[in-house]
């Protein structure tokens, strides 16, 4: 079984700032993963995360570093073990599941046996910014039906007021990406409560997150950067209701499916 495989970084400008409480963002690097076969072709593509040591050359690195394995014949399963969970795995992960769905003719969604998909509502996501600019920016999205907020430590509550006051019927969820304390989160779940807030997602810093250990939320609070992999589930259920999917952390769909699977379980 030989296969071709290439790989690529790729730079997108975003067209404005993306600011989280960690740092702005004006550009979109991603590694763009093929593999051909038989005159099939997969593609696959991952983001690298600064927040966990990534950067494009390390990525590229990972995934030449598997390249003669993949060209003969390496499968889904051989690369869980082949790499770590990251970025570099999810986009050969990817390509590789792209690959069998040109090779078979059945979409993933077929070969996993789950039918058509269900229409889903996307949260569209306001950057950290000025409360008159995140009101402006809310403004803008007010007929959207799901918002996500980027808040940080200084002021959520009046970021989060800005918010509401320029999209007053969206449902919310409030990210703080690891910048807030247990003494914020406390002081916030009024606010969060009253202003129907459905989620939060990583208040604290995910090496911090045994605060959340007995601490009842008005809000259920959704785990991130603290939720990677399925080893990380037996920490996680008594500190979160929900948990945060991202085929980046995983390592890929193969990964990630069998995360939901074991976190569904867990309730």
């Amino acid at each position: 079984m030989l296969r071709e495989l290439k790989v690529a970084p790729q730079s997108w400008p975003l067209a404005t700032p993306f600011r989280i409480s960690r740092g702005v963002k004006v550009v979109a690097d991603v590694v763009v993963v093929e593999i051909q076969q038989h005159g099939a072709r997969g593609r696959g593509e991952g983001v690298p995360y600064p927040r966990y040591g990534e950067t494009l050359e390390s990525v590229l690195e990972q995934v030449r570093g598997v390249s003669v394995a993949i060209s003969c014949g390496m499968t889904r399963e051989g690369l869980q073990d082949a790499l770590p969970a990251g970025a570099a795995r999810n986009a050969i992960d990817c390509a590789l599941w792209d690959l069998s769905a040109s090779l078979s003719g059945k979409s993933v969604t077929e070969q996993l046996g789950r039918g058509p998909l269900p229409l889903l509502t996307t949260a569209l996501t306001i950057g950290l910014d000025t409360p008159e600019r995140m009101y402006l920016a809310a403004e803008r999205l007010r007929a959207a039906p799901l918002i996500k907020v980027k808040v940080d430590a200084d002021n959520p509550e009046t970021q989060l007021r800005a918010v509401r006051a320029g999209a007053p019927a969206a449902r919310l969820i409030v990210d703080p990406n690891e910048s807030w304390n247990l003494g914020i989160l406390e002081s916030m779940q009024p606010l969060l409560f009253d202003m129907g807030v459905e989620l939060i997602e990583q208040p604290l810093p995910a090496a911090d997150d045994a605060a959340l250990e007995g601490f009842h939320p008005a809000v259920a609070i959704c785990a991130d950067e603290s939720c990677h992999v399925v080893a990380d589930l037996p920490r996680l259920v008594t500190r979160y209701q929900a948990v945060n999917i991202k085929l980046d952390k995983t390592g890929g769909l193969s990964s990630a499916l069998e995360l939901l699977q074991r976190a569904a379980r867990r309730g």
